[in-house]
């Protein structure tokens, strides 16, 4: 890996803000999440997320009908603070290094503080309790423990040097939090209701594990070019066929699970097609990558990668709920 680092031209931009006027507060944040948290891209990724959870969840009960906008706001409003509070976790345990390595980010740059960061989590967590008082006092153990989860989470369980030395361990213990995500969101509908969790929750929140997995690896997938000093992508850590092997694997897990939890609706065969497909575009994209890794094109399994989880979550709980229409246009 080259030891001159190579800043993203975005990156550059934020650089050169430190020079300039000093931005509004509001223009701050407006910045920050445009680098840290782009609140649109990601905001229709867990809208999607959220109303596969709860549809889902009505659908493996044996109701086809459209989600309650009370469960659908609830179950999207606290999954998007949730992942807010799981960015401002890493801006806190990625400090030294970002101060290191990565001085161009938005804290050690000095955008944002922690401590406003800090703030802000603690607000959402007010936010995300009142939430589940209002939808059903019955999700309050589900949301402690995520939690309780997203605590441990932000100490690296106490065992920090340990995790940073086993990077499969340290992602697949990190990425547990999916799962209790996707239980807070499946409970909109099923606590909510005062039923009992459906068996077949068990295939979709399989299939927001493994994709969880194919999200993260598929953003740490660089061209040698696109390497940065003190950034332990996969394609460093493991090179960049293990790294693309490791990411298929995980698209291929997500895709048996897609089936499985779309069999239990009566859509698995539509579902196989979809996954068939994708699964042969992100063949042909690894190839591409390996054969071709030219600067910026791990930014297309990143990309890819994104729209693989939307098509994912509507697909499963969207799709059932449209067929009707679907077949009666065809």
């Amino acid at each position: 890996m080259s030891n001159q680092t190579v800043l993203p031209r975005s990156n550059f931009a934020a650089v050169q803000e430190e020079t300039g006027p000093q931005p509004s507060p509001l223009a701050r944040w407006w910045i920050y999440q445009r680098e840290r948290f782009p609140i649109f891209s990601h905001g229709a990724l867990i809208a999607a997320f959220s109303f596969c959870m709860v549809s889902y969840s009505s659908l493996a009960r044996g109701y086809v009908r459209i989600p309650e906008s009370k469960e659908l706001i609830v179950a999207f409003l606290t999954a998007f603070i949730f992942f807010l509070q799981l960015r401002i976790a890493d801006e806190f345990k990625d400090f030294e290094e970002d101060q290191r390595y990565r001085p161009y980010r938005p804290v050690p740059r000095g955008l944002v503080r922690l401590r406003d960061l800090g703030i802000l989590g603690l607000a959402g967590g007010v936010i995300q309790l009142a939430l589940a008082l209002w939808l059903s006092p019955a999700l309050l153990p589900f949301l402690l423990a995520a939690w309780l989860y997203l605590s441990l989470m932000s100490r690296e369980f106490f065992v920090r040097d340990w995790l940073k030395a086993r990077p499969i361990t340290y992602m697949w213990t990190h990425m547990l939090i999916i799962p209790l995500i996707d239980l807070y969101g499946t409970a909109c509908d099923w606590r909510g209701a005062g039923a009992a969790a459906p068996t077949a929750l068990v295939f979709i929140i399989s299939v927001s594990f493994f994709n969880g997995f194919a999200l993260e690896i598929g953003r740490k997938l660089r061209s040698p070019q696109d390497e940065e000093t003190g950034v332990e992508t996969y394609s460093f850590l493991w090179g960049r066929a293990r790294g693309v092997v490791a990411w298929y694997a995980a698209l291929l897990m997500t895709a048996i699970s897609a089936v499985l939890a779309a069999g239990r609706t009566g859509f698995a065969l539509p579902e196989a097609i979809l996954c068939g497909a994708l699964l042969l575009i992100a063949a042909l994209m690894a190839r591409n990558f390996l054969r071709h890794p030219v600067a910026g094109r791990g930014k297309w399994i990143e990309s890819f990668s994104g729209v693989w989880s939307l098509l994912m979550y509507l697909s499963l709980g969207a799709l059932p709920l449209l067929w009707p229409l679907l077949a009666k246009v065809v």
